[in-house]
């Protein structure tokens, strides 16, 4: 009896190591098939990688062993350039393109908990606050750039002497957060009302 209580025991705190390990292979599992799946379809596109000497197949294993390194933390983005006749001016103009696009999610994100948790006052969404948003997404554009990581890039000739160039972004949010409060000190100096609500809006920005 006494052994059989030590065997149920074992399995108990065994447990749940094992389900971690299950939802581990699981994911990777996933991340596998999808990564096959982001290969076929570039292919199928036309699309080829850019500015490396690895092939396409090893730029995607890449990718997906860092995003499951970083796990939560880790963010993808995916910035867009069309109809350019300069490669490296495309490449430029998608690292900008992912940067509004962080930018823009950031602001989207701080305006959504303003306007639940500060606007029960009245304020949070009078022209000022508006200002404020649009001055925060300006600094984040500008900061985030230096912790935007590229990954890689792909492009295609559109067969008219123009190509078009997406390349892919990983950002680590924990280290992305320092660039939000530089953003966001930046914006406050531009925005009374909002830096009576400095407190508050810095603990948004920082997740807490």
């Amino acid at each position: 009896m006494k052994k059989l209580f030590s065997i149920l025991l074992v399995a108990l705190l065994l447990a749940p190591f094992t389900m971690m390990a299950d939802n581990s292979k699981a994911l990777r599992k996933a991340r596998d098939k999808e990564r096959k799946e982001v290969l076929k379809r570039f292919k199928k596109e036309g699309w080829s990688l850019f500015g490396s000497a690895h092939s396409l197949e090893v730029a995607l294993l890449t990718h997906y062993d860092k995003l499951d390194k970083l796990g939560d933390d880790g963010r993808e983005f995916v910035g867009v350039a069309s109809n350019i006749k300069s490669k490296n001016v495309g490449r430029q103009m998608a690292m900008n393109s992912a940067t509004i696009s962080y930018a823009q999610e950031a602001g989207s994100s701080l305006r959504g908990r303003i306007l639940t948790d500060i606007s029960a006052d009245g304020t949070g969404g009078d022209a000022e606050f508006e200002h404020f948003y649009g001055a925060f997404e300006r600094e984040v554009t500008k900061e985030i750039k230096g912790e935007m990581a590229e990954s890689f890039s792909v492009i295609r000739d559109n067969g008219n002497g123009t190509y078009e160039i997406q390349s892919f972004y990983i950002v680590s949010e924990s280290a992305a957060s320092k660039a939000r409060i530089r953003a966001l000190d930046n914006a406050l100096k531009e925005s009374e009302a909002a830096q009576r609500h400095a407190e508050k809006i810095s603990a948004f920005v920082r997740g807490e």
